[in-house]
């Protein structure tokens, strides 16, 4: 899938068998980001970099297309809202 046609797809450009891990990471990288509920307890699983947090709290994670991690709240709005000031579209990941 690395040399796609750049006049119209067709729809061996979008045959997800040509799929490779990297083509897919990429989908969106730049333009769309998840949140993500999280609890404190996975915390360290996204940011290693992370001071130890009371077990247990209801947090929400912003995560770059890749599933690179981005932000750590414990509002959903303040996720979105850094989101949207970074020019992010927003899906949520359950």
């Amino acid at each position: 899938m690395t040399d796609l046609s750049r006049n119209p797809l067709t729809a061996a450009d979008l045959d997800p068998a040509e799929f490779q891990p990297a083509d897919l990471a990429a989908l969106g990288e730049g333009h769309l980001a998840y949140v993500r509920p999280i609890s404190s307890d996975e915390v360290k699983r996204f940011f290693p970099q992370a001071p130890d947090l009371t077990p247990g709290l209801a947090l929400f994670a912003l995560l770059s297309a890749s599933g690179a991690p981005i932000l750590l709240a414990d509002s959903r709005d303040v996720v979105v809202a850094n989101a949207m000031a970074h020019d992010l579209h927003t899906v949520s990941l359950h």
